[in-house]
C-alpha cells in the first residue's frame, strides 16, 4: 500500500488564454511566461484567487478562472511567502526561468475550480 506524498495546495487565477495553454498541457503544467511577465504568481488561498479572477481577469480578458494544484512542499521552500496586501493576500514569486522546474514538482493535475464571466 502506497501513501500519497505530502503536498502544498496553491491556487492560480488566470484568464482564458493561459487556461487554454494549461489545457493543452494535459492539465500538467503552466505555460512559459511572456517577456513582460518575469514572475509566475501562484497564490496561497482560494479567496484571494477568486477575487483576482472575478475582479481583474474578467475585466481584462472577458473571463476569469481559478485553478487549484498541489506542489511538493520541499521544493516550494525556496520561495518565501510574499504578503502583498492584507494578512491573506499571500503569493509565491517564481522567476520565469524557474517555471519549467516548478512544473516538474506539481503533483497530479491542475484543476479548474471556478469560472467567472
Amino acid at each position: 500500500m502506497s501513501s500519497q506524498p505530502a503536498t502544498t495546495t496553491l491556487w492560480r487565477p488566470t484568464g482564458p488564454e493561459e487556461l487554454d495553454l494549461v489545457r493543452q498541457s494535459g492539465w500538467r503544467a503552466w505555460p512559459p511566461r511572456l517577456p513582460e511577465q518575469p514572475i509566475f504568481y501562484p497564490v496561497l488561498n482560494e479567496d484571494y484567487a477568486i477575487r483576482i479572477a472575478r475582479d481583474w481577469n474578467v475585466k481584462h480578458s472577458g473571463a476569469g478562472y481559478v485553478t487549484r494544484f498541489e506542489v511538493e512542499p520541499e521544493f516550494l521552500s525556496r520561495y518565501p511567502v510574499q504578503q502583498v496586501g492584507g494578512r491573506t493576500i499571500l503569493e509565491l514569486w517564481v522567476p520565469a526561468e524557474e517555471l519549467h522546474e516548478f512544473n516538474a514538482h506539481i503533483v497530479g493535475e491542475i484543476r479548474l475550480t471556478h469560472e467567472f464571466s
